[in-house]
């Protein structure tokens, strides 16, 4: 054969593999349930592009030899010519966050003090992929204990965004937003405490959706705390991709007591006429919130896309301080932080490896009294009561899922925002702290694009339990606006 010949034979087993990443989660997984591809097939193809692409961004971290999984996909193939099929995520590679736990694989959570750890059970969102198919590549990067809105750690790196990998990638699914956009992954999971779903979705023009409080049951874990503050829950490229996700990963666990039985909830078609529903717009919380210059404006026009789908959108306010709600924000995170990392800090070995964000909470932490928290509880439910009003007026409610596009990556955070300095690592994500307060489902979806040419999203909020609702909606603004299809990321080269 000759070079020539031999160029050709190998741009055709690229642009094979490339038809196979490009299809959606649920398109593939018919594909592979009908035979039309193996899973073998399939694997190779995902690991052409993560060979291909993850050295420019460090989405994913620990990925295990080419030879084990193509057998375990071998396996799966075995599976299905007998007439198993484990279900709709059978033979789809998956890379759980790095901060839930996989059996047999490690489990870092992005710190020195886990590196080299091996887990030796799943977490329920992994153990209920594991029973529906799906074969664990590897991980998705995650900042250091998941703190923080920019994924980079000293164990794996700083992963760069899927539209310029020397940008942030936001978190801390950041890993798992830019493997989603470049086509690493099909679907993933992620989790959610302070945006961690929804802001590195917008950095990525992907979707990411916080579900309700207990709709994706955490742990386990016997922190009943931590279960009223962080949630896992889905990414894909498509709300159908994302609500296929969620089925599987949602239900009651007994290991998680605050987690719900989800029933039909979610049995609904995605499709609903959305003609006349009622959209309060939230936007900067009456200037409250700083912005980067071009963001809010890039949002508000995004507003127009919901209007043409026949709903009617109006700007709104809540009848709450917002300082108010930062200080109750944070009075929860410092008490949980500091009850998950208490043990480290008392170390002073182990002190010296965590990363000054940590120690900052932690310390915040051990100066609350009993009264604080109590004072910070009723701050909350005040919050959510503030909220339950609105949904008297209104079906849904928007706002930005960012206060800043993509920045650069070798920066820790945002000191400033456009001329506001910023108090704290995580205060220019102000922005989500009042739907995790609420425990309401919300996603984000994609706004568009600035004219720096990064993307940006919203966050589309239910009311309380409204997952199916959310989606629904969402949904019907894909449908209108195709901003996944429509503009993908230049490293996938001819997509």
């Amino acid at each position: 054969m000759s070079r020539f010949e031999y160029s050709l034979a190998e741009l055709a087993v690229q642009a094979a593999s490339s038809e196979i990443v490009a299809l959606g989660a649920l398109a593939l997984s018919e594909a592979i349930r009908t035979r039309q591809l193996s899973c073998r097939e399939v694997m190779q193809a995902y690991l052409e592009q993560i060979h291909r692409l993850n050295p420019r961004v460090n989405a994913l971290v620990g990925v295990r030899p080419d030879e084990h999984l193509l057998a375990e996909a071998e396996q799966r193939d075995r599976l299905l010519a007998q007439g198993q099929w484990l279900g709709w995520m059978h033979g789809m590679p998956q890379a759980p966050k790095d901060l839930a736990a996989v059996a047999g694989m490690v489990t870092s959570f992005g710190s020195p003090l886990f590196a080299g750890q091996v887990t030796e059970h799943d977490v329920h969102v992994v153990a209920r992929a594991r029973a529906a198919g799906a074969i664990f590549i590897g991980r998705s990067n995650t900042p250091e204990f998941g703190l923080g809105s920019h994924t980079y750690n000293r164990v794996h790196g700083t992963t760069g965004n899927a539209y310029d990998p020397v940008l942030s990638a936001g978190g801390s699914s950041g890993g798992a937003a830019v493997a989603l956009a470049l086509r690493m992954l099909p679907v993933a999971d992620g989790s959610d405490m302070m945006g961690s779903l929804r802001n590195p979705a917008a950095f990525n023009n992907v979707y990411g959706l916080r579900p309700s409080q207990g709709r994706v049951p955490v742990g386990p874990t016997p922190e009943l705390f931590a279960q009223q503050l962080a949630t896992e829950g889905p990414m894909g490229r498509s709300v159908a991709d994302v609500a296929a996700l969620l089925r599987t990963q949602a239900g009651y666990a007994a290991g998680a007591p605050l987690s719900l039985n989800t029933g039909d909830d979610l049995a609904g078609s995605l499709e609903r006429d959305v003609r006349g529903l009622r959209i309060g717009w939230l936007g900067d919380l009456g200037g409250h919130l700083p912005m980067e210059p071009g963001l809010l404006g890039l949002c508000e026009t995004a507003l127009d896309d919901f209007r043409a789908l026949g709903c009617e959108v109006e700007p709104c306010s809540v009848a709450f301080d917002p300082e108010r709600l930062w200080r109750c924000w944070l009075v929860h995170r410092h008490w949980l932080i500091a009850g998950s990392l208490g043990q480290a800090y008392a170390d002073p070995a182990s002190r010296a490896q965590l990363k000054p964000e940590a120690i900052w909470e932690v310390e915040g932490g051990l100066r609350l009294s009993a009264r604080d928290v109590f004072q910070a509880s009723l701050d909350r439910s005040d919050w959510y009561r503030a909220l339950l009003a609105l949904y008297e007026r209104y079906d849904y409610l928007l706002l930005p899922c960012t206060q800043v596009f993509p920045f650069d990556a070798a920066q820790h955070w945002p000191q400033a925002i456009d001329g506001r300095a910023m108090d704290s690592y995580h205060r220019w994500m102000e922005v989500v702290v009042g739907v995790t307060l609420a425990g309401l489902p919300a996603m984000s979806v994609p706004a568009g694009f600035g004219a720096n040419g990064l993307p940006t999203g919203l966050q589309l909020v239910g009311p309380p339990r409204g997952d199916l609702a959310v989606l629904q909606l969402a949904h019907a603004h894909e449908l209108h606006t195709q901003w996944v299809q429509r503009r993908p990321p230049a490293l996938l080269g001819g997509a």
